[in-house]
């Protein structure tokens, strides 16, 4: 009997401990492919559509993957090596579909401690916040209708005109937005993504109002300000004028991550990722319907890019040229050959719609491109292969240098800001805004022949080489005007006789002048930083078009 007891306690102990095993949810990928990021212009995180059971983040810093996983904003992220801004790496692991958002994030969590060995912990630290609260008097908001079906903040199409005198016509959008059955909470952590030109830092509600409101708000573009003259209006002003709450900046303790240490090199991937994760399917438009333009109105300039709710795209008058450098990845500082005169005035009304199952919530540049491409390939017979050929490129080297040995303590990289004082010269936009603010920390010359063409594409299109000898790291920063003056002539011209804007990449070379008075990309590295972009010829990939159609195949 005490045997058969015995038997039946271990029977469920064994049950219980299965069942334990069941149960416990598995926060790690099934498996994961880790790598460097190949060498882009693209300054930015690229998440995945999650196709055929795929996570992805693409081209991402350190500091990107770690404010995903925990879902901190980055400026919130402190401590840690100096490369965390820097280096980019490629996140592509294979999870059970339908996930939660929530469990990828400890999944994240875990791929960065076990590839990374990234170690982190909690605090707190007194930062600048901006911080929402009431008015003077009665808000200005509306009760929200709880069956609308609408909720949160949604762009509204709105511009403003700006006088004959600087911009002979040509608008310059404003910014609006329609919100529905949002909390003061939910706005709150909203307002960082819908102006993030005027806050730089958290927004946190501290108005008291429970329940959720229907509300418009419209604020004048930031960088254009002050073109926009009386009619301009701040974010913080909208928010008192129109909604009759107050946004002001105050200190207020924050919870941040602290990064203890990370490898800057992920451990080597599993032999079978290559097998577990297969590249998804092609991608291609579901249907399309391609046109020839009629004639371009004067002033007429292309859509912007992108898809639409429910994957449409929608690209009237697109130029054939931006066509091809989207399909290609190659952007404007890659050399396009071989192509038909044709290419440079031809325009075509694009109607598409993405498949259902492309996951259309993360569709985005790099997605478009793969699909205008097969549409290219289909449509217009297009045949393309890349080769190397010299082209003229530049290397960087040392006249009398004005640098600052670095803070070793500083985070390594190039930020950018723009000054909005404005030009003398008038463009199809208005008053040419000049002067671009480049400042570098901790950064080799190396590192900093890099960037070049990535900050100042529109004056280097390939990466510059190092010839500085030069060593360790340094601190600077200058300023120049970020419109090529070569361009700008082109630019002007363009403007004046009705056709738009003329693609980046036009190039121009250290001799040429700035007309608005700025100083050059060219200019600005040598007088103020002592150093010199000398051009030299070296090899470089071009895309060469070894066949397209004009007309493209039936609808």
């Amino acid at each position: 009997m005490m045997r058969a007891f015995a038997s039946l306690s271990l029977a469920a102990l064994l049950c219980n401990a299965a069942f334990g095993q069941s149960t416990e949810p598995q926060n790690t990928f099934d498996i994961a492919d880790v790598h460097a990021s190949a060498r882009s212009t693209i300054t930015v995180m690229r998440p995945g559509t999650g196709r055929a059971g795929r996570y992805e983040l693409k081209n991402a810093t350190m500091l990107d993957l770690i404010r995903t996983a925990y879902t901190i904003d980055a400026d919130k992220v402190i401590g840690g090596p100096n490369w965390l801004e820097y280096d980019r790496f490629d996140v592509i692991a294979k999870a059970a579909p339908n996930t939660p958002p929530e469990t990828q994030k400890l999944m994240l969590q875990s791929l960065l401690a076990d590839r990374f060995k990234l170690v982190v912990h909690q605090d707190s630290k007194p930062m600048t916040a901006f911080v929402l609260t009431m008015g003077k008097g009665k808000p200005k908001l509306k009760e929200a209708d709880p069956n609308s079906g609408k909720t949160g903040c949604q762009p509204q199409p709105v511009t403003t005109p700006l006088t004959a005198s600087t911009a002979g016509g040509i608008v310059v959008p404003s910014q609006m937005f329609s919100c529905h059955n949002i909390t003061m909470k939910a706005f709150a952590e909203a307002l960082r993504g819908l102006a993030g030109a005027y806050l730089t830092n958290t927004v946190t509600d501290s108005t008291g109002l429970q329940g959720s409101w229907d509300f418009d708000i419209k604020w004048s573009n930031k960088a254009l300000m002050q073109l926009t003259g009386a009619d301009g209006i701040t974010v913080f002003d909208a928010i008192d004028k129109q909604l009759g709450l107050k946004l002001e900046e105050q200190k207020a303790s924050t919870p941040v991550i602290v990064v203890d240490s990370a490898n800057e090199k992920p451990t080597a991937n599993l032999p079978a990722v290559a097998t577990a994760l297969p590249p998804p399917p092609p991608l291609e438009f579901e249907v399309a319907d391609v046109k020839p333009s009629a004639p371009q109105t004067p002033g007429a300039l292309p859509s912007a890019i992108g898809f639409k709710p429910g994957g449409r795209v929608d690209l009237p008058r697109f130029p054939m040229r931006l066509w091809i450098q989207l399909a290609f990845s190659t952007n404007a500082n890659v050399e396009i050959v071989g192509l038909p005169k044709w290419v440079d005035s031809a325009n075509f009304d694009i109607i598409a719609k993405a498949p259902a199952a492309a996951g259309q919530a993360n569709l985005g540049s790099e997605e478009m491109g793969i699909m205008m491409r097969a549409l290219l390939e289909d449509r217009f017979k297009m045949k393309a292969h890349y080769e190397d050929r010299p082209l003229a490129a530049y290397t960087l080297t040392a006249v009398k240098p004005k640098l600052k040995k670095a803070d070793p303590a500083n985070r390594t990289g190039c930020k950018t800001s723009t000054q909005t004082t404005p030009g003398t010269t008038s463009t199809p936009f208005g008053p040419l805004l000049a002067g671009r603010v480049v400042t570098c920390q901790n950064i080799s010359m190396a590192q900093f022949a890099d960037q070049l063409s990535i900050f100042g594409s529109t004056y280097v299109r390939y990466p510059a080489l190092n010839a500085t000898e030069l060593e360790g790291a340094w601190d600077f920063s200058f300023t120049y005007s970020p419109i090529n003056p070569a361009q700008l002539g082109n630019l002007v011209v363009a403007g004046q006789r009705g056709d738009g804007p003329v693609l980046p990449g036009a190039g121009g070379g250290p001799g040429a002048s700035d007309p608005t008075g700025g100083v050059t990309l060219f200019d600005a590295v040598e007088k103020q930083l002592g150093l010199k972009l000398e051009m030299t010829k070296r090899p470089y990939p071009v895309l060469v078009v070894d066949h397209i159609e004009e007309k493209p195949a039936d609808n």
